[in-house]
Order: structure tokens, then C-alpha cells, then sequence
């Protein structure tokens, strides 16, 4: 059987609703790992689902587990030559919370459903939909060619939405037993909806929150303003010493030094487009002189994801006590983590706020990662897509936001690229989570094409 021939299997599996069957059946299982009353539904997804599906392909599956970690993990291999490339794939099979009562009408997160056109259901685009298209698409080169003509192994994890806890330790444990030659694994959004797209690391993400505690309790602003520091007013300015008022980072170690030339190159023809219900991107806001995609894809941005102050809800005539922010700093390669909230703590002191204390959320940090867009491999998998689609892939040297993908690079020391089949406007983590069919269509043919050529012998390995 010929390429053309297994992308033509691929668009009869879709078309023929025995995709959507697939999905649906994943899709029904309530996978939600934020929720503790869903521990047996995650290890009965890999066990149901996910394990049974491999071994149809040939695969040897084991479970998993690490004493951090609240949920398994399914680990499945099909070696059939040591001297072929070996490809390591990832997904996982837990949710967020369905947020059953605050879905559109005709449809609802445990079970797929067509409307208006759109197929909707919890994990669609994050990540059941994602990993199903990689599994199926696996299973039809095995259908058209009866091998795979290279290595496959996969990791399936069911905690991802609570920040991945054990994953690195697993990692580093299994280390030798994951080698490969190269992560390609799907996860996040495309460009747009219509443009296959690769990534190929994550922003960096770390939480913390900045607070002042001034004094015991509020006291009257007759009595007391213009005598007594008002910390709400502080906390503020010590917020605006931090950014600009159009969104510039002042803080220098919070910035990369330069914007590499090959980041330029695979950014230069990438419009950053969040679709009809996407907002307005503003051309003013952020770093001068660079683009849009740049911009996201290529620099840092902090954020106040919250702010408090009195009594927000009934304010009274009283000078709060106490002040707080959440803050966010979304970093690239080039900034040092360690030295992300030390340099704040100096620029704070410098600035005269060594009344604000910083304090780092419990949430895990992700560090930053990206491979060089103009890696071999990086080149191989853009030529696959481009030539399944006849379109041009977008480049982006990282995803803007944050994945736990320096457990692949720096534990496992793979390349990564990722094939993201979902799109910047699908509601993902929110109720309504959707994607188009012709999306997923594609990304299936896609897909089909990538393992396809693996087991050409045409790979950088294989050169």
C-alpha cells in the first residue's frame, strides 16, 4: 500500500463515523482527576480504554505508578528493530471538571455531541481528542503496512490537570526504558483552526503572589487618611514598578537578552489569530518592536491574575489593612528560574517596597523549553505535514503557554515536536470545550501521513 493510500484510509475512518465512535467512548468516561471521587474512573480509562487499544496494535502495556503520584500511568511499547528510529509519544486521559450546569443547551462534557456543525465534549481538545487522533492514526499505517517500520512507545498519564505530580520522577526513574530518538506528542491549540502547526517547546509559568500587611485592621479614612500608609495605593505602585503601563517588563533578568535569528525566521510568517470570539489583539501592548507572534511565542509577559484590597464586595469608609495580588510570569529559554524571584525581591528593595513580601504558589512550576526550529527533525516532521495538506505548517519555537516538557528534554534528552489538533477559540478548560470535524479530519490524515513516513527510512536517523 502506497502514502496516498493511507491517508486515504484515514479520510474513510473519519468519514465513515468510525473515528467519532472511538472518540465518543473516551469522551463518556468522566475522567476528571480535579475531582477526588474520579480516582477509579482515571485508572479505569487506562484499563478499559486505553490498554486494550494498544494491544490491538501490538503493543506490550504495563501500569505504573509513583508514590507522588495520585493517579497511574500506562506505558506501552512495540519495538521492532533496535535499529530503527524509536518515536516516544504522550497524552493524557484526564479532565478538568466537567461544569456539568453551565454548558450551551444540546449539549454536555460526558458524552459527544454535534451542534451547530461543532462536535462538543470534556477532553475533546484537551486531550482525548488529541491522543485519539495519534492512536488511530498509528493503527491505520499498521492496517495499510502490517508494521510500523519504527520503534513506537507511548506514555499515557491521568493527572496532567493536577500539574503532573510524579511525572518527572517517573521519568528519571524509567529513563533507559524511554529512550528514544524523539518526542512527537500533541497537546494545546494550532496557529488558527486552518494551519497545521508544530511547537516545539513551552513557555516557562511560575505563580506567585505579592501581598502587603500593614497593620492589624482598617481604620476610618476621615480620621486616619493622609496619616497612615494605605497598602492597596502600595501594592499597586510596587505592581507598576514591575511592568509599564503598556505592558513593557522593567525587571532586566526577567527578559531574554535577544529574540534568536531562527525564532525570527519560523515566527516571521505567523499571525496570531484567536478567531471570531477571540479578543482583539492590541498592537500597543507588550514588548516594542516586536510582533504579535513574537511577542507571545518569543518573549516574556507577567500578569495580575487577581487583585484584593478591603471589602470589594461592600466597601466601607476605612483604610484597609492589607493588600494582595496573584502575579504571573510566563518566561522563554534564556531566563534563569532560579533567579526569577530573587531578581524581584532586589527590584522591589531598589524601588522602595521592602514592605511587599513574595510568596510562590503551591502550584508546580514548568520550565522553559524549546528545540531550534531548524533541527533536522524539527524539518522532517514540517515536510510530512506540508506534504499531506498542501499547506505550510506555522513554526512555533514554543507553545505560549506551559507544559511540563522539560521532563522530555532535560530528563529523557528528547527532541520534542509537537502536532497540536486543537485551535486557539475551543474553549478548552471552560464549559462548551469543542472542535470542528474538519479539524480533526485532517489532523487524523495528517497524522496517518507523519507515522507513515517514520517507517519510510527516509528520517534523519535513517540519512
Amino acid at each position: 500500500m502506497t502514502r496516498d493510500a493511507v491517508i486515504a484510509l484515514a479520510q474513510k475512518c473519519f468519514d465513515s463515523g468510525a473515528f467519532r465512535q472511538t472518540l465518543a467512548a473516551r469522551i463518556e468516561m468522566p475522567t476528571e482527576s480535579q475531582n477526588p471521587d474520579r480516582a477509579p474512573v482515571l485508572a479505569q480509562y487506562l484499563d478499559t480504554l486505553m490498554r486494550p487499544a494498544f494491544e490491538a496494535m501490538g503493543f506490550t502495556c504495563e501500569t505504573l505508578t509513583h508514590p507522588k503520584a495520585a493517579a497511574p500511568f500506562l506505558y506501552a511499547e512495540r519495538i521492532e528493530d533496535p535499529a530503527l528510529p524509536t518515536v516516544f509519544g504522550y497524552g493524557h486521559g484526564d479532565t478538568i471538571r466537567g461544569l456539568d450546569a453551565e454548558w450551551k443547551a444540546g449539549t454536555q462534557p460526558w458524552a459527544l455531541t454535534e451542534h451547530e456543525g461543532v462536535w462538543f465534549g470534556r477532553g475533546i481538545a484537551d486531550n482525548k481528542g488529541q491522543h485519539t487522533i495519534n492512536m488511530e492514526a498509528m493503527r491505520l499505517v499498521l492496517e495499510a503496512r502490517g508494521t510500523l517500520g519504527f520503534n513506537a512507545k507511548y506514555l499515557i498519564e491521568m493527572g496532567e490537570e493536577t500539574g503532573s505530580v510524579g511525572l518527572r520522577e517517573l521519568c528519571d526513574a524509567h529513563k533507559a526504558r524511554f529512550s528514544a530518538d524523539l518526542l512527537i506528542a500533541s497537546d494545546g491549540p494550532r496557529l488558527s483552526a486552518e494551519r497545521p502547526t508544530v511547537f516545539l517547546g513551552s513557555r516557562g509559568s511560575v505563580n506567585f503572589d505579592l501581598a502587603i500587611e500593614a497593620r492589624a485592621g482598617g481604620h476610618h479614612s476621615g480620621n486616619w487618611g493622609g496619616l497612615i500608609s494605605n497598602p492597596g495605593t502600595q501594592l499597586a505602585h510596587a505592581i507598576a514598578s514591575i511592568i509599564s503601563p503598556t505592558g513593557q517588563i522593567r525587571i532586566p533578568e526577567w527578559v531574554p537578552k535577544e529574540l534568536p535569528a531562527s525564532v525570527r525566521r519560523a515566527l516571521a510568517d505567523c499571525e496570531v489569530d484567536g478567531g471570531v470570539d477571540g479578543p482583539e489583539i492590541e498592537p500597543a501592548w507588550g514588548e516594542a518592536g516586536l510582533s504579535p507572534a513574537e511577542r507571545v511565542f518569543g518573549w516574556c509577559a507577567f500578569e495580575v491574575l487577581a487583585y484584593k484590597t478591603g471589602n470589594p464586595d461592600t466597601p466601607v469608609n476605612a483604610i484597609p489593612p492589607r493588600a494582595w495580588a496573584r502575579c504571573q510570569l510566563r518566561f522563554v529559554v534564556g531566563i534563569d528560574a532560579d533567579e526569577i524571584l530573587p531578581a524581584l525581591r532586589r527590584h522591589l528593595d531598589r524601588q522602595g517596597f521592602p514592605m511587599v513580601s513574595i510568596t510562590p504558589t503551591r502550584e508546580v512550576m514548568f520550565h522553559a523549553t524549546r528545540i531550534d526550529p531548524d533541527d533536522a527533525w524539527v524539518q522532517w516532521v514540517v515536510a510530512s505535514l506540508a506534504k499531506t495538506s498542501g499547506k505550510k505548517p506555522a513554526i512555533l519555537p514554543n507553545l505560549g503557554g506551559s507544559l511540563p516538557n522539560d521532563i522530555f528534554t532535560d530528563v529523557l534528552g528528547l527532541k520534542t515536536v509537537w502536532v497540536p489538533h486543537s485551535y486557539p477559540g475551543c474553549s478548552q478548560h471552560a464549559p462548551n470545550e469543542h472542535l470542528p470535524p474538519a479539524l480533526l479530519g485532517e489532523a487524523l490524515q495528517l497524522m496517518a501521513g507523519v507515522y507513515w513516513d517514520l517507517g519510510a527510512g527516509s528520517t534523519p536517523k535513517n540519512r
